[in-house]
């Protein structure tokens, strides 16, 4: 009696993204794919967040939709640009939970390329885009400093201070300690994500198609 060949997957398949789709992961505002998990309520900013693997957006809560991300992105506007907290920064891959773009308030986390799948909405284009160096300094700074402390963004940024007293001194001695070092350590790491595109903010110019 002759066995019975079984079908196994195709070892190279490539399963596209839509496959994932699911009232858990939710549509992309800015390009349409799921969105998928990226850290749960517990080290989040009180609500999971969830990113896209196409464009990059994170989301912090309920996904929302274009004009909801939209309205977001317009309130970083000033001078003709706006200025993003990189999600596809190097800072924000090391800070995870402590990245300072977590801030308080956070509901949209940005990139360059979901800037500009959402921009194409209203006919713009993203003309100019380039790495904030003060900016994105600061930013890696105080996401490092975040890394060694119970509160988030005491030097810069919206801070979210430790619940107990005790935990608040500790912070500030630990920042006070570390603020040298992680400044030193933040003007190195920083360039060096910006020249790899991975600046943690980015200043933008849209224009009329």
């Amino acid at each position: 009696m002759r066995a019975q060949r079984t079908s196994s997957p195709e070892p190279n398949r490539v399963v596209p993204l839509e496959a994932g789709a699911s009232p858990d992961n939710p549509p992309c505002p800015a390009c349409g794919e799921p969105l998928f998990g990226w850290l749960d309520a517990r080290s989040g900013p009180g609500a999971p967040v969830r990113r896209c693997e196409s464009c990059g957006l994170g989301v912090v809560g309920e996904a929302g939709g274009v004009a909801d991300a939209l309205a977001a992105l317009d309130r970083l506007a000033a001078d003709g640009e706006l200025r993003i907290a990189n999600r596809g920064g190097l800072s924000a891959s090391l800070g995870g939970a402590g990245w300072v773009g977590l801030g308080p308030g956070a509901r949209y986390l940005f990139t360059a390329e979901a800037v500009r799948r959402l921009v194409a909405n209203r006919d713009q284009v993203v003309s100019r885009a380039r790495w904030a160096p003060a900016a994105g300094i600061a930013a890696m700074w105080q996401t490092l400093l975040n890394s060694a402390t119970f509160g988030h963004d005491l030097v810069v940024g919206a801070p979210a201070r430790a619940g107990r007293p005790w935990q608040r001194r500790i912070d500030w001695l630990t920042t006070i300690v570390l603020a040298i070092p992680a400044f030193v350590l933040a003007t190195v790491i920083e360039p060096a994500g910006a020249a790899l595109r991975r600046g943690s903010v980015l200043s933008l110019k849209l224009e009329l198609l």
